[in-house]
């Protein structure tokens, strides 16, 4: 498993200009040596070739895969399939609107879902649609549904296994799962540890991007780097008991 940051991470310095992409991909790369980076549409100041061109080429000479583009709500995220092309991002992340008493609002967003799915077939865009409380895919059902009303190869999920309902297992949707999402916090608490220790077991077998989505609204360099080392940290120790339980099982079955 893989580990990238989103640009959200970020977001209120980035769109007050306190922090630019370049900055902020220096950062991901010298301060964090991460995997790789995501691409919120929001933070863009520009959307041109050249400059887009110039935030390829800088992942490059830092050793960082841009994994995604970040693109919204699935209705209005056609634009960004254009712009994942450009700077080679193999995928755009997408997420459903808000939940709506509405008799047609799925209708719709299945409408939408295939649009968009259409268009990212004929780009080599594969789209992925997040989980969120509070929207029409909150769960791994909804994920499921809308890949079947979908009908599309060219969708696929954003799992963030940690805000699925308490009843659902992350299991049931790994397969068409090409990244995984999380809401770190700021990791300070024993329960947010033992949350991320059980999301790296889920995803022991994922050999995708896991993206550290957001801090804090005013998340800081120093607030970020904090997170992802304590990230790393558990991911690590949900491998060493996994080994240890892999030993374990060996043991008893050479002892049997």
């Amino acid at each position: 498993m893989k580990i990238a940051s989103s640009s959200a991470s970020f977001d209120r310095r980035l769109q007050a200009g306190e922090l630019t992409q370049l900055e902020w991909l220096d950062i991901c790369a010298r301060e964090f040596a991460l995997d790789g980076v995501v691409f919120d549409l929001r933070h863009f100041p520009r959307t041109d070739d050249d400059y887009l061109a110039q935030l390829k080429k800088l992942c490059v000479d830092l050793g960082m895969t841009i994994a995604a583009v970040c693109a919204g709500n699935i209705a209005a995220a056609r634009g960004g399939v254009g712009i994942a092309v450009r700077l080679g991002a193999p995928l755009l992340l997408s997420r459903a609107p808000q939940k709506s008493d509405e008799a047609s609002a799925w209708n719709r967003l299945a409408d939408a879902a295939r649009t968009l799915a259409a268009a990212g077939k004929e780009a080599n865009v594969t789209i992925a649609v997040r989980n969120l409380p509070g929207t029409l895919c909150e769960g791994a059902a909804d994920l499921k549904r809308l890949a079947k009303d979908t009908d599309s190869a060219w969708l696929r999920y954003a799992l963030d296994a940690a805000k699925l309902p308490a009843n659902e297992a992350p299991e049931n949707v790994l397969a068409r799962t090409v990244i995984a999402c999380h809401d770190v916090g700021a990791l300070r608490t024993g329960s947010e540890r033992d949350e991320v220790i059980g999301l790296a077991a889920h995803l022991r077998e994922f050999r995708g991007f896991l993206v550290v989505d957001r801090v804090t609204e005013d998340a800081t360099p120093a607030d970020l780097e904090s997170a992802i080392r304590t990230l790393r940290a558990c991911v690590a120790e949900a491998a060493l008991e996994e080994a240890a339980r892999d030993a374990d099982r060996t043991g008893r079955l050479r002892a049997g």
